[in-house]
Parts: structure tokens; sequence; C-alpha cells
């Protein structure tokens, strides 16, 4: 669907659709910032390819913030190419890899869940498909409808299994989080953060390397190319650790070529630099809250029982807690996810109360762990 009308036409069914089907594809691998190259929709028995080179996309926005349920699969990455192409997240949004998630299938591929509940094998493509390229084959958009075909089913299907278990709204509240993580934001302060080689600098030399950092980012994010192009993780370390004044020192760093060390590239990194050396230090890098030392051999002992309690109650362990969930907890984080919700009756409360000492984990002559109340002691003084 190559035509504004058409998309002005389909958004007036969508509305009035409790639920319609979505999937994107997209590049990213040449730019900073993902290139739409096709929406595929599902809706009643209908389905459309809208090209979003030829089309608007702006109108979709009515049909994302409308009353029907937007149904995706692995949509984290999908959020953000929508938001960026039509400025809204989907005011409602069904996730069926989530949900397959909560009914003891762990998080799926998309042909693996159809093969599962409809025994068909999803049609293969290729990985290294150039989407943006016109025009399109009849390979290439069966496979790109076929992403859509079967979702408002499994929706459907996921929905029965996830109320039966009493478990919806636990798989509903889950897709809401990824839905609010959708409108993606990267400071250019926290792309230091990304390169591991930096996370472990200190003092000036860590400022350095946040600000070189942050020129990459902002500069990338202006010439929309990916942020390698414009400087590799290897030369902003380096210039951190090396902290040159001069186009001549700038130049014999690993990492830094001629392009980098001399006209406005080279001022640019250059102030950076200089910037870096009068700024604070960032603060090392980690958890906001520390974790006592004496709860850290509980960490791993409550995420192996976690792990059972998991797979007793077949849900993605990742779904019920993490260790980075379990270690927030353990340091008394606010805003540990094992204090809200769901997960704070199913494991944050029954956590608390272990190493409170209100309750003792056991072995079951299974090799199961056990969770079990723990009998208070008599005071022999008494």
């Amino acid at each position: 669907m190559d035509r504004d009308h058409h998309l002005a036409e389909i958004v007036d069914e969508l509305v009035a659709m409790p639920a319609f089907g979505v999937d994107t594809e997209f590049h990213r691998e040449k730019t900073y910032f993902p290139q739409l190259a096709l929406v595929q929709l599902s809706w009643g028995d209908r389905r459309a390819l809208v090209d979003p080179l030829e089309v608007d996309l702006a109108p979709f926005a009515r049909a994302l913030e409308g009353p029907a349920t937007v149904v995706m699969h692995a949509a984290s990455q999908d959020l953000e190419v929508l938001h960026r192409a039509c400025g809204v997240l989907p005011r409602d949004l069904f996730d069926t890899q989530l949900a397959a998630g909560f009914c003891g299938h762990s998080l799926p591929s998309l042909s693996s869940l159809v093969e599962r509940y409809y025994d068909v094998h999803l049609p293969k493509g290729d990985r290294l498909t150039d989407w943006l390229r016109r025009p399109l084959n009849e390979d290439q958009r069966t496979y790109a409808a076929a992403d859509v075909e079967y979702l408002l089913g499994l929706q459907e299907q996921l929905t029965a299994h996830l109320a039966e278990r009493g478990r919806l709204e636990w798989a509903l509240d889950e897709c809401q989080a990824l839905r609010a993580r959708g409108q993606v934001v990267r400071d250019p302060d926290d792309a230091w953060l990304r390169i591991k080689e930096a996370r472990s600098l200190r003092g000036e030399t860590a400022a350095v390397a946040r600000a070189v950092a942050a020129w990459r980012e902002r500069r990338a994010a202006e010439l929309d190319q990916p942020v390698r192009f414009v400087l590799s993780d290897l030369a902003v370390v380096g210039i951190a650790q090396r902290r040159p004044k001069a186009a001549a020192d700038l130049a014999r760093i690993r990492g830094v070529d001629e392009r980098h060390a001399k006209g406005r590239v080279g001022e640019g990194i250059l102030a950076a630099v200089a910037a870096g050396r009068n700024q604070e230090a960032p603060r090392p890098t980690g958890p906001a809250y520390e974790l006592d030392r004496k709860y850290r051999p509980a960490v791993a002992l409550v995420a192996a029982w976690v792990s059972q309690l998991a797979r007793d109650l077949e849900i993605e362990t990742s779904l019920v807690a993490t260790r980075a969930d379990i270690e927030a907890l353990l340091a008394g984080d606010p805003d540990a996810r094992l204090t809200r919700g769901w997960r704070a009756d199913l494991v944050g409360e029954r956590i608390r109360r272990l190493v409170e000492g209100e309750a003792a984990l056991a072995f079951d002559g299974r090799g199961n762990l056990l969770l079990e109340d723990r009998v208070p002691q008599a005071d022999p003084a008494s």
C-alpha cells in the first residue's frame, strides 16, 4: 500500500476494531536513527503492507492512540521505530512474546510460537534482506505478511491461557511496562557507559571519556551515522587515557586516523577533552544502592530458589526476578521491581522474610529447594 488515502481508509477501520496486529521492518546498520522500511498490519481477516517510503505515516498515530489493543511480538525495537515515525506509542499493547513467557513458553520467537499453536512453519526470510530496496519481490511480501498473520489468533489463545492460570494481569502489567520503555531517549552524557573499557575508568580520565563519548553521540545524531563511523570505542578510551591538548598529540593515539585529528572534527574532539578536564569526575558505575556484604551469600541461594519457583509455575525466570532484581531488593532500593505489584506478593515478601530470619530454605530430599516458615529458637537463658 503506497497511497496516503489508502492508509487513511485503513486507519478508519483500525480505530473501530478491538485489536490489530503490527510489525515493522527497519535498518539501522548505516544510520544513527532506525530507518523504517515497511509496516505490516492485520485486522479482522485483512492484511496490509504499508510503504513508509511512499506514505506519510503520521495519520497512523490515530490508530496507535485509539481504543484498539495493538498486538506485537518482541516489540521493544518496533516501539522505538514507530515512536520516531509517528510521534506516539500504542495506548494499549499486547506483546505475544511476553505473554507466552507467562504461559510456560520461555520467551519464544514468533515462528516457534506459531508452530506450537498452529503447527505452521512460517516462511524463512533472509536476515540480510534489504527492505529499503524497491520494488519488494513476492518472497519478501509473503515473509512480511506472515509476521502479522497469526498475531491476533495468538493474542486470543494466550489471553485465554493467562486467564485460566490467573496471570492475565501480570502479563498485561508487563506489556505496559514494555510500552513505557518504547520512547527511547539517549542522553549523550551517558554514552560512555556503553563502552565496556570506559566503565572501569576513574577520575579525570573517566570525565574525559564521558565528554568525548558525548561529543561522538551528538555528532553521530547530527550526521545520522552509527557512532562507530564517527569514532571507535578504542579511540574514545585512548583519548581519555592520553588527554591530548593538540592535534599532533591526538593523531598519535591508537584508533585515531588523520580525518579525526584535523579540521572541525579534531577541534571538536580537543574541545571535548578540555571540557572533560574541567568537569567533575563521574561516580563509579553500579547500582544506586550498595548491597550489604552480609547479604551477598544469600543472592545465589535466592536466585536458585527463584529459578526453581519459575520452573514450577512455568514462567520465564527473567520475568519473575533477575539477579539484579534480587540484589536491588536486598540493598533496600525503594524502586526495586520486587517491591511492587504481583512480584512483591510472589517473591518480594518471601525473600524479605527469608533474609530477616522469618523463613528458611531447605532441600526436600529430591534436590528441590523449599521456602519454609522458621520456628523461632527458644532462648536458652529463659
